[in-house]
């Protein structure tokens, strides 16, 4: 059957079979739309998120390996995402909160066509997914971000924080610097600082912010300037502001 111009093309995701087949089922009930795929994983959820272009995606919060909001941000969020939870009433709250639609396993189908009707007019509005409003609702308070993620093209790079070296401002983007390597990520570099641990991760220039079991030394670069060497000779600037917060915790 053609894709026609009003039909939803809808990817389904899920870690357990029978919620997968449930779901699809009562999806491709609906002559208007189309499943063009089904994941088992949050990895494959953003693969055919990058490679299938849906409109929709029904995304399972509990999962390995990425969980839902782990897969909420590396996906387009022009998709509409309808969540399907099965107990995690902090979610459900920062759903309500945030006009998110969600549905409750199991899974009643009434309620799946009201939350599909609800994504075509998110959708006709052009409304784009609050990412960050929903991350940071979601995330337990005073629990800092344990990895950083990073999508290429339909791949994922899963960077834990004891992995990262240094975090570099470029414009609208941060890159994340990690054992020789660097990821490109799009994101404010004050909003992955406000997630880090302030212990361990500090902003030591408008542009840089340091993992400190990662610095060697500081020296002094100039007349009230001085820099941060790593142990792996990497040379940052550093500010006033940054020295000082250095000293506090040196």
């Amino acid at each position: 059957m053609p894709h026609g111009p009003h039909r939803l093309r809808a990817v389904v995701v899920d870690d357990e079979s029978l919620a997968r087949k449930a779901l699809r089922r009562e999806l491709e009930s609906d002559p208007a739309i189309e499943v063009v795929a089904d994941c088992a994983d949050g990895f494959a959820a953003v693969r055919a998120a990058s490679e299938m272009k849906p409109d929709l995606m029904l995304l399972d919060i509990q999962m390995p390996r990425l969980d839902g909001f782990e897969v909420l941000e590396m996906i387009d969020p022009a998709i509409a995402v309808v969540f399907v939870t099965a107990h995690d009433e902090h979610a459900v709250r920062a759903f309500e909160v945030n006009a998110v639609d969600y549905l409750l396993k199991p899974v009643d189908p009434e309620r799946l066509r009201e939350a599909v009707g609800r994504a075509r007019q998110r959708l006709g509005r052009g409304e784009r997914m609050p990412v960050a409003a929903l991350a940071a609702a979601v995330r337990p308070p005073g629990v800092p971000l344990a990895r950083v993620l990073v999508r290429d093209g339909p791949r994922v790079h899963v960077i834990t924080t004891d992995a990262l070296d240094y975090i570099e401002a470029q414009d609208d983007y941060i890159a994340v610097h990690s054992v020789g390597k660097s990821y490109l990520k799009q994101q404010p570099i004050a909003a992955i600082e406000a997630t880090l641990d302030p212990a361990r991760f500090i902003r030591i220039h408008r542009s840089y912010i340091l993992n400190l079991d990662r610095l060697s030394r500081i020296e002094l670069y100039a007349k009230d300037s001085r820099i941060a060497i790593l142990h792996d000779g990497t040379r940052l600037p550093l500010s006033r502001a940054g020295h000082a917060r250095l000293k506090e915790l040196l």
